[in-house]
């Protein structure tokens, strides 16, 4: 993909994600995608997803910056929302959480198959304890 089209398929990506539309996250991502420090696979990182979902229903992620070479992208996000629900063992505690996020990820045939970035779980857990 022109660096155009990988950004365009980014902002489409992160429209599925803030539509909470997790059957659409699944298409941008190849079925055995490695996650550094994270368990592997496409079905790993919904389960992730719908996890966040639960406990923060209003859950939104804007895009700060992007950056892409090649077929890499590193992306510098901020996600808030409102715990509303159980998250990682901590119960709702109607908290709004601000977080920023930094990732990157290596696209093949325009799905990702590799990521890596800052553990946005532990962040959001930090908030709430």
């Amino acid at each position: 993909m022109e660096a155009w089209e990988t950004r365009e398929w980014f902002a489409e990506f992160l429209d599925a994600q803030n539509r909470h539309d997790l059957e659409a996250v699944r298409g941008f991502l190849d079925p055995g995608v490695r996650r550094a420090h994270r368990p592997a696979g496409a079905e790993a990182w919904i389960a992730e997803a719908a996890e966040l979902l639960h406990a923060f229903p209003d859950w939104r992620w804007k895009r700060i910056q992007l950056i892409v070479e090649d077929d890499r992208l590193a992306v510098h996000l901020r996600g808030s929302g409102m715990q509303a629900g159980a998250f990682q063992h901590v119960p709702a505690t109607r908290r709004r959480v601000n977080i920023a996020a930094f990732a990157m990820y290596r696209l093949e045939r325009g799905r990702i198959v590799e990521a890596s970035g800052t553990d946005d779980a532990e962040q959001i857990r930090a908030l709430l304890v």
